[in-house]
């Protein structure tokens, strides 16, 4: 991986509830990264989080529990990896992020003022029907982690689904096609589909098995 890319962490928290599960989305001020978006908590690594001798994704995961911690007043443990996120070379600003899963049963919210604008806990599928009616702005790692919790009934339903993290490595096919691993069109090569359509909305998002 490019040692000189920022790094950063993102926590996928989720709730259990009669209705199935939550995940925490917060919305970002009109300014800085992903303007205006809803995400999960999660920032850039900071020099507090550097331990000497450990591996880019425990950083990233100790810079994750700490942003959640700062933006929300939660700080999740027991994460589990799901995903690494690598930016196109289009981007303004590229930070290879880990995502991690983490299950919280304190769902008391503290929003950080000027960094939280808002912040709810929604069902995944609930948070893709608002993007779908344009009343969410979602960026493509989010609304892709999302789609990937749909199915899932509990926290462990979801670890289970993901043994080893993922590799997004983003590549930009003509007009709002974002490519990965597996899609035909990516440079890593590939004979399927494995892309998010966002040219207009609902997003289409197509993978196929074997690229799993």
């Amino acid at each position: 991986m490019d040692q000189t890319m920022l790094v950063g962490g993102t926590i996928v928290l989720l709730r259990a509830r009669d209705s199935g599960l939550e995940t925490l989305l917060i919305r970002r001020p009109d300014r800085g990264s992903f303007p205006g978006a809803w995400v999960f908590p999660g920032g850039v690594v900071e020099e507090i989080d550097v331990v000497e001798g450990e591996s880019e994704h425990d950083t990233a995961a100790r810079a994750a529990a700490r942003e959640c911690a700062e933006e929300v007043g939660l700080r999740p443990a027991g994460l589990h990896t799901i995903s690494c996120w690598v930016p196109p070379i289009e981007a303004p600003k590229r930070v290879r992020t880990w995502f991690f899963l983490a299950e919280t049963e304190d769902d008391t919210l503290r929003p950080a003022a000027g960094e939280v604008l808002d912040a709810v806990w929604l069902s995944p599928s609930a948070a893709l029907a608002g993007h779908a009616k344009g009343e969410m702005l979602l960026f493509p790692p989010t609304w892709v982690t999302l789609d990937a919790l749909v199915p899932h009934e509990s926290f462990a339903h979801a670890v289970a689904a993901t043994p080893v993290p993922d590799l997004y490595a983003t590549h930009l096919i003509g007009d709002g096609v974002f490519a990965w691993g597996g899609d035909a069109a990516h440079p890593e090569g590939g004979a399927g589909h494995h892309r998010l359509e966002t040219a207009s909305l609902p997003w289409t998002y197509r993978r196929d098995p074997v690229t799993r």
